[in-house]
């Protein structure tokens, strides 16, 4: 499994393995019922405590992503297309409502910022070059 974690990110490092997970999972890389390694393996894996890693798999379980068979394992949990959809745009929206702080923060008006989303939209979220 491919996460990556830094000590340098100013998030916490069970939230960067929430954050990854989530977004594999909503992005259908981990469709329910994929296991996933254990906390100890996942410790193991990307160097750090295991306090950490059960931290982050109960944060999901609490989100309903995960469920945890005892003496089976951590599995992705069967989630609604609804939710999924839900998740997808909660986190959307968290991140445009940040872009939208920094524009107000830095003065550009509501027209410059419509006009930017929809370049970016046209690039398909990546500047040509």
């Amino acid at each position: 499994m491919l996460f990556s974690i830094s000590p340098r990110n100013p998030v916490p490092l069970y939230q960067q393995i929430v954050e990854q997970i989530r977004a594999k999972i909503l992005a259908g890389e981990l469709p329910p019922g994929s296991q996933l390694p254990s906390i100890r393996e996942l410790a193991k894996e990307l160097t750090t405590s295991m306090i950490t890693t059960k931290r982050a798999y109960l944060e999901l379980e609490k989100e309903g992503l995960l469920i945890t068979r005892p003496g089976l394992g951590t599995f992705v949990a069967g989630v609604r297309p609804e939710m999924v959809a839900s998740l997808k745009q909660a986190r959307v929206k968290e991140h445009l409502q940040a872009a939208i702080q920094e524009a107000r923060r830095v003065g550009m008006q509501d027209q410059e910022l419509r006009a930017l989303l929809e370049e970016l939209l046209e690039w398909g979220g990546e500047p040509p070059g």
